[in-house]
This record gives C-alpha cells, structure tokens and sequence, in this order.
C-alpha cells in the first residue's frame, strides 16, 4: 500500500512539474532579441501539430506536439489561417497562436508616387517580389475589368500613396484598393467643388488634377496653376502645357521638347488642340485633386518659371512676355 501511494505521490508530482513546464514553455519568448524574424507560411487546411511542423521546418524552435497540446486545450486547433507569417523576437507560443487564428499574416507594402505614369506603376507592382503577379499578362483595359473598373482607359485612376498587404497577395488587391481610393478622393473633392468650374464630370477634374500634377512640384503653387488653366477653359483658350505634348510623345520624348513637337498634332498636344486631353497623364495626388476642384481665384492667364522652383504669374500677355525676358532669356 505504501508503494503504491509512492507511485501516485510520484506521478502528480511528475504532472504538476510537466504542467509546470508546459505553462512557462507557453508564455516565454520562442526565440531572442539577437534573432532575425523567422518567416514561415501556413498550408491550407493544416491543423495545429501540421503547423507546428511547418513553423518548425522554416528553422523557428517550436515543439509541434506541444504546439498542438496547446491549440487543443485553447479550443484553437481548427481556427488557424493559412498564410505567410513571420515569428518576431519575443513571441511567445501563446501569442503565435493567436497571430494564426488573427490571420496576422506577414506585412509588405508598396509606394505609389504622386506624378507616375501609370505604366511606371504598372512596373513598380510588377517588380515587387511579395506579391503573387496574376496581372502580368492583363492587358490595362482587361486589368480594369479584373478589378470591376467601370473605366476603359487606366491612366490616371489609381491614387498615390503607400499600400500595405499580406506576402503573396494578388497584384489585383493592390490596384482594386488604390483605384477605389482613388474614386473616393476624387468623388468628395467633386462633392465640394465649385459648380462654376468648367467640368461637365469628375474625370474632366482628374485630367486636371494630373496636368497639374506634372506641371509644378510646389505644392503652394498648385492652386493657382489651376486657376490660370481653369481661366483659358472658360475663355476658349489653349492650356498649351508641355506635360500634356510629352504625354502624347510617348517613347519618342529624350528628355527634350523641341518646336517640332510642339507642332506635331496628337490628342494631348494642347498647343493644336482646344480643351482638356482625352485621359489623364499622370497619377494626381490629393493636393492635386484638391487644386482642379477648389483652384485659386486669380486673374491669371500665364505663368511662366523663375528658375528656382517657383512661378511668376500674368494677367496679360504684355506681363508675361516680360517675365519671360526676365526669367527665360
């Protein structure tokens, strides 16, 4: 009878020391501080002890068969997402546990850049190494379409900014958000907007929003770069704004515009053609945006460059040719 009080006194002895361990394995960081994060990617329809296997082979030091112990008695086994992931210094089991039930999948991200051409950002999606490419042999009217685009021209739609999203998501994700922001910035700027303004839709404003774009990179001057281009609107008058021709150029632009080019007739050439160009040219920003919608109220019909980033504006044609001595020649 005393043996066998020595064999349970033993054993619940052994219990509490392995319930023990089991808590203190379950709440101490996996690996150190001096450790890089440890990427590792969960398979669709893997229970916890398959994870753990699968966190296990990426080199993270986890214990599967404690890693499933401890799903199982979270009531967690069967709510774990698959995904990529990375395991962080500090975390615990408990708290990597809870990152695959979140679905907190390892983050990338992505820079739009305010003044790229769509096909620069078409390159820039496509040159990103965490994203999985099912665009890269879309044409841009048949990426429009993946998307649910209503638009059958691309240039101009997408807004600028910087994206985050789980490794080997779909480049599709990225340009469905960033059209959608783009519609939403544009679609409240609209909602503002001055119904004097000479615009029959919201795209004629984003073909503003992206001449002004590419004409100036001073922020502060973008409101009366507006004004000046929504003035010769009104008037009939030719914006003869050199983005616009370079647009039109295509490959041919060098770096140089030249007064062949001026003259040579295409439907974004504005110095042969009234009005605004068929499409964007470039990917407008929200200050853009906002200059095409709420323009600076000026009498302005001219602007030329001082040479230093700024622009010295003009009533009349007079005025304008004497900036242009003074500045230009």
């Amino acid at each position: 009878m005393a043996f066998v009080k020595k064999i349970f006194i033993l054993l619940f002895l052994g219990t509490l020391a392995g319930a023990g361990y089991f808590m203190y394995w379950s709440q101490h960081p996996i690996v150190g501080d001096e450790i890089e994060p440890i990427e590792f990617s969960i398979a669709p329809g893997s229970g916890a002890h398959a994870a753990g296997q699968q966190i296990a082979e990426a080199g993270a030091p986890v214990q599967p068969l404690l890693f499933n112990l401890l799903a199982r008695i979270t009531n967690k086994s069967g709510k774990l997402k698959a995904g990529t992931y990375e395991l962080k210094p500090g975390t615990t089991p408990l708290g990597l546990l809870d990152q695959l039930v979140r679905g907190e999948f390892a983050q990338e991200q992505l820079t739009i850049i305010e003044g790229w051409t769509f096909r620069q950002m078409r390159a820039a999606v496509a040159a990103h190494q965490g994203l999985k490419h099912d665009s890269i042999t879309l044409t841009d009217k048949e990426l429009l379409s993946a998307i649910g685009s209503e638009f059958n021209q691309a240039e101009g739609l997408f807004f600028p900014d910087t994206y985050l999203f789980a490794k080997g998501s779909s480049d599709l994700h990225i340009y469905r958000q960033a059209h959608a922001m783009l519609l939403t910035r544009l679609n409240d700027a609209w909602a503002r907007r001055d119904p004097a303004l000479p615009y029959k839709t919201p795209y004629d404003a984003l073909i503003m929003a992206s001449i002004v774009e590419k004409e100036t990179g001073q922020k502060s001057e973008r409101g009366m770069i507006a004004g000046v281009f929504v003035n010769r609107l009104k008037i009939g008058m030719m914006l003869q704004t050199d983005p616009t021709v370079i647009y039109g150029m295509g490959a041919r632009y060098d770096g140089k515009i030249h007064k062949s080019d001026l003259e040579a007739d295409t439907p974004y050439n504005t110095y042969t053609r009234n009005g605004l160009p068929p499409t964007p040219i470039a990917l407008p920003g929200l200050q853009s945006l906002a200059a095409a919608l709420a323009p600076a109220k000026t009498g302005a019909l001219y602007f030329v460059s001082k040479g230093n980033g700024t622009s010295q504006f003009s009533d009349n044609l007079t005025d304008h040719n004497r900036a242009v001595n003074k500045y230009q020649r």
